[in-house]
């Protein structure tokens, strides 16, 4: 990364203090190797890094407090919860069918008609969601 050469980097400080009291660990290794190719840590290693170097003795405050401003100043990541679709509901073909007819009579060109068409003509099954979608258009238009 391109750093200028006037900035502390109080990250690179902890690291080299960190391997001083630990030169046999490997996870202060691998945080060093990817600090000098990447030039940034993830949320994560920072916490990791930050419990490691609290357990040394006499290390300076200060760092320490940057260390946990700058994981505080980074965003967490949340894996997002698998969305549940819409169980699929087998509706009366007629009620769906004369819906897609009657709005296609009045507007033959809509796009997410046509597509529900498509779809009815090859025996798929709408889902809930775009049943509901179909009611919304046939309410409006009509």
């Amino acid at each position: 990364m391109n750093k200028s050469t006037n900035e502390i980097d109080i990250i690179l400080d902890i690291l080299k203090k960190s391997l001083e009291m630990f030169p046999d660990s490997v996870f202060l290794n691998s945080l060093f190797n990817q600090y000098r190719e990447r030039g940034s840590l993830s949320k994560k290693q920072l916490e990791g890094l930050h419990s490691k170097a609290s357990k040394i003795k006499d290390f300076p405050v200060g760092k320490l407090a940057t260390l946990q401003a700058i994981i505080l100043r980074k965003p967490n990541r949340y894996k997002s919860e698998i969305s549940m679709a819409l169980p699929i509901i087998p509706q009366a073909d007629t009620n769906t069918n004369l819906m897609v007819e009657e709005i296609l009579n009045k507007y033959p060109q809509h796009k997410r008609v046509l597509y529900f068409k498509m779809k009815m003509d090859k025996k798929d099954i709408l889902t809930a969601l775009e049943h509901e979608e179909l009611k919304k258009f046939h309410k409006l238009i009509m």
